[in-house]
């Protein structure tokens, strides 16, 4: 008996390790309370986009770690700039995950948003004239994404400050063609999973929304990081 228990434990731990192994990457928890954003985005979307469709894309990503072996000895930011070199499948899913992992820390609750530092609305000014126009331009490619994708803020190779748009899980630090290449400092998913229960159709609605849970706390300092 005490053989035959032993044997047991021994074959659940050849089938556990792998996949403990396997799991690379992880789902963090929501950084606030899924009710911390309403009105503008709602508890029960929150709970769906990080809880089912965010953690489907790190269980996917995981998945191909067999398939992929290096893919352990990758950061997750690291990943996008090598993600020319793997199947879709690591490239949606590990877009994916990045992407939802940027944006949930890039909104914040009532009285922990702040506002543009110095440097970030001189870099605005810089660029766009001001922070109503870069606004303007960044809810025209959110809302001129046709289908699914994401509009982003990102500081260019030389410094400055532009205004893009990605189709899909895609992102401006992926090594791919057609993509403005840069480091992200504001991201908004415009999927529909992203406001549908509360805004259908409505997308112009949602974008407007947006806007008042924008944790600028947390561009300003992705932006120090970056330029410093």
């Amino acid at each position: 008996m005490k053989r035959a228990m032993l044997s047991l434990a021994a074959a659940l731990t050849a089938v556990c390790l792998p996949a403990l192994a396997a799991a690379q990457f992880s789902l963090a928890p929501l950084p606030y309370a899924a009710v911390a954003l309403e009105p503008h985005i709602d508890r029960m979307t929150m709970e769906i986009h990080h809880g089912r469709h965010h953690a489907a894309y790190v269980n996917n990503l995981n998945a191909q770690v067999k398939n992929f072996p290096g893919l352990a000895g990758l950061s997750l930011e690291d990943l996008q700039g090598r993600i020319s070199t793997f199947n879709a499948a690591v490239r949606n899913n590990g877009g994916g995950h990045y992407n939802h992992d940027l944006f949930w820390k890039l909104m914040a609750p009532e009285g922990q948003r702040g506002k543009p530092s110095a440097a970030v609305a001189a870099a605005i000014n810089a660029a766009f004239g001001s922070l109503d126009e870069m606004r303007k331009r960044f809810d025209a490619a959110a809302l001129g994404r046709f289908g699914s994708g994401w509009a982003w803020v990102i500081v260019t190779p030389d410094k400055k400050l532009a205004v893009t748009s990605t189709p899909n899980q895609d992102n401006p630090l992926m090594d791919l063609p057609d993509i403005q290449r840069g480091t992200p400092i504001l991201a908004l998913d415009v999927w529909e999973h992203a406001y549908y229960l509360k805004y259908q159709n409505k997308r112009a609605e949602y974008v407007t929304n947006w806007w008042n849970v924008v944790n600028w706390n947390e561009v300003n300092k992705r932006f120090d990081a970056v330029v410093k």
